[in-house]
């Protein structure tokens, strides 16, 4: 049964929602799905590499202008 979890880091930049993500990851199970909510350029860049290259399933959702959504499944 896969339980998904929410970061909130609107309003924060680099590096606090990648450290926030990673740590979040972490304690989760394999099949869990984590959004991360994100307003800022650069999380929208480093967050989504590192989980790729970690080997997590990423979708990146445009949510408005300059807001996203990212979707990672811990598939490992």
């Amino acid at each position: 049964m896969m339980a998904e979890f929410e970061l909130d880091c609107l309003g924060e930049v680099c590096p606090v929602p990648l450290v926030k993500a990673q740590k979040k990851i972490a304690s989760m199970a394999v099949g869990d799905v984590l959004t991360v909510h994100i307003d800022h350029s650069c999380a929208m860049k480093n967050i989504p590499d590192w989980a790729r290259k970690e080997g997590y399933n990423v979708e990146v959702e445009e949510v408005d202008d300059g807001e996203w959504d990212l979707i990672i499944e811990k598939n490992k």
